[in-house]
């Protein structure tokens, strides 16, 4: 059974409409300010049209135009939500260019420092090994170059926003430490 195109949809029938998991369209409410489902009882999320449209718009500029998701706040801060909604469509208006401000750190900090080899290397690796794997040429031990310029841009990108997922993971990990009262259900 089809729904009316102004009926509300579930967090379920969004994720398929748009192509997205469930766990990403949760995690951009909490980037997005913008994006607020109606919630009813148990948490459940209805999304209303407008709201999937916004969410259409959201994918389009991060997956369809390569922005960060500061590029995607800043462009919602100065262009506005009807713009967002409409981007995905087409014919419609560009999205402005990517500014070197969107590849910032954190918003408090926008001329923050990447962070140090040494801690890039405690939050990839597992263990609590301080040593980082290289590759170099046969003929010297010095290390070979793998990418550069803009594939460690965007790979730096990608390890910034792990980064943060890490971050909200050990948060809710901590408060549903505290409301165990000390005893976990289960580690991850």
């Amino acid at each position: 059974m089809d729904k009316a195109p102004d009926a509300f949809r579930t967090i379920s029938e969004v994720a398929e409409e748009i192509s997205v998991p469930q766990h990403v369209l949760r995690f951009w409410e909490s980037r997005f300010a913008q994006i607020r489902p109606m919630k009813r009882g148990g948490g459940r999320r209805y999304y209303r049209p407008d709201d999937v449209d916004l969410l259409r718009g959201v994918r389009h500029l991060l997956y369809g135009a390569g922005y960060t998701i500061r590029g995607v706040q800043r462009i919602l801060r100065e262009e506005g939500v009807a713009f967002v909604q409409s981007v995905w469509q087409a014919g419609s208006e560009a999205p402005p260019p990517e500014i070197d401000e969107d590849r910032a750190g954190d918003d408090d900090a926008p001329e923050a420092a990447p962070p140090s080899r040494e801690r890039l290397i405690r939050v990839v690796s597992p263990t609590d090994t301080r040593r980082e794997p290289t590759m170099t040429s046969s003929d010297s031990a010095e290390p070979l170059e793998l990418v550069g310029g803009e594939e460690r841009r965007k790979l730096q990108t990608v390890l910034d926003d792990l980064i943060d997922c890490r971050r909200l993971l050990e948060a809710a990990l901590s408060e549903t430490y505290a409301d165990d009262g000390g005893a976990r259900s289960g580690d991850i």
